[in-house]
């Protein structure tokens, strides 16, 4: 059991990290093709919620990573439950945008449950790798870790979404291609971020005087506090 502390960056970190799990959810809806490439908006931001995962996880550590990991998804679980019941409310008689606004924020039950189980599969396998591999390399070789577990928690993540929302719907080799190209965008997006990752990371460890290695922790996701 980890000593409870204050940390000044902690509410901050947190705030960023469940705010880029609501955008992405937000923005997903929209495709967008690049040449050849075809993904959903959500790559914009989305990576950037394990960059701050492996931050929460590198500087504080996994049992502190744990209860937000399991914060975002409550919030972001709020926010679809808030669309959906002001989304069945009556629109007032002017207004003439209904359509729309269920187009863009109507969500189906299937692409919510692959979303919510991917995310819980893929952060918990990031935050998980992150911390094992810190503890392996001594807290040395910081982008060994950040990739190593965006490329394990990213495909997952890819893997359980496009397989659980679109099993039966889309051909297997066009799951496959999906999942792939998912992986590697969101992958190749971490490693240009790593120059990044390491400043925030080097300003949190001297700000917060934290670096907490998971010698002693209980991995198991389920378990909230900290």
């Amino acid at each position: 059991m980890t000593t409870e502390r204050s940390y000044k960056w902690f509410p901050a970190v947190t705030a960023v990290f469940v705010t880029c799990l609501i955008t992405a959810n937000i923005i997903a809806v929209k495709p967008v093709a690049i040449g050849p490439l075809l993904f959903p908006a959500a790559i914009v931001i989305f990576p950037l919620s394990y960059i701050f995962g492996d931050i929460l996880t590198e500087v504080y550590g996994y049992q502190r990573a744990r209860p937000v990991i399991w914060l975002g998804f409550i919030c972001n679980l709020i926010a679809v439950i808030a669309i959906w019941v002001a989304g069945r409310l009556p629109a007032a008689s002017f207004w003439a945008d209904q359509p729309a606004y269920e187009a863009i924020l109507g969500f189906t039950p299937r692409l919510l449950a692959a979303s919510f189980i991917a995310y819980l599969a893929g952060e918990f396998l990031n935050s998980f790798v992150l911390a094992k591999m810190k503890i392996a390399t001594r807290g040395r070789w910081l982008w060994t870790r950040t990739i190593g577990s965006t490329l394990v928690g990213q495909l997952a993540d890819s893997a359980v979404f496009i397989s659980l929302a679109f099993s039966g719907v889309w051909p297997g080799d066009q799951m496959l291609t999906a999942i792939v190209t998912q992986w590697l965008l969101k992958s190749i997006y971490e490693t240009l971020a790593t120059p990044a990752t390491y400043a925030v990371v080097a300003f949190l460890k001297r700000a917060e005087h934290e670096d907490y290695y998971d010698y002693d922790t209980d991995f198991n996701p389920f378990r909230l506090e900290a």
